[in-house]
């Protein structure tokens, strides 16, 4: 029985580890992502919509620029698996233009939080021939904002 008890303590370790819960990606608190935008998102609805606030750090205006709200949904499914997708739309506050973001929160192998964006953001044009320039494309990612206590 000495000889197993290794083998049984590895084997314990082993099945126990499998049952560990994954973190989970909660999009709830403060993002910057990769151009220095701030983002805030206050709570997660059970159906998985969402509200919050978006401070960009760019604009292809010379307006000054203002906190614009924000408004999303989750993917709520029960094969998710704690990263889940969704979509936010930001109705800017200081220009003619909207973006719609879409993306997945995902937790790494260090255990950060990272939010992988992709936005179109839709400026308005003063007639249909100009509309060839009124869509923009991008990506960006988002990281967890720690709280400075």
């Amino acid at each position: 029985m000495v000889q197993a008890t290794p083998f049984l303590l590895l084997l314990f370790l082993a099945l126990g580890a499998h049952g560990l819960a994954v973190k989970k990606c909660s999009l709830t608190g403060r993002w910057v992502n990769d151009l220095g935008s701030n983002m805030t998102i206050t709570s997660v609805s059970a159906n998985g919509a969402f509200a919050g606030s978006y401070h960009t750090a760019v604009s292809a205006t010379s307006n000054e620029i203002k906190l614009s709200p924000l408004q999303g949904s989750m993917q709520k499914s029960p094969n998710q698996k704690g990263q889940p997708t969704f979509g936010f739309t930001v109705n800017w506050s200081f220009s003619d233009s909207i973006t719609v973001f879409t993306g997945q929160c995902f937790v790494d192998e260090y255990g950060k939080e990272v939010l992988k964006t992709m936005w179109l953001l839709r400026s308005r044009v003063e007639n249909i021939k100009n509309d060839w320039k009124a869509t923009r494309v991008g990506t960006n990612v988002f990281t967890r904002l720690q709280s400075q206590e």
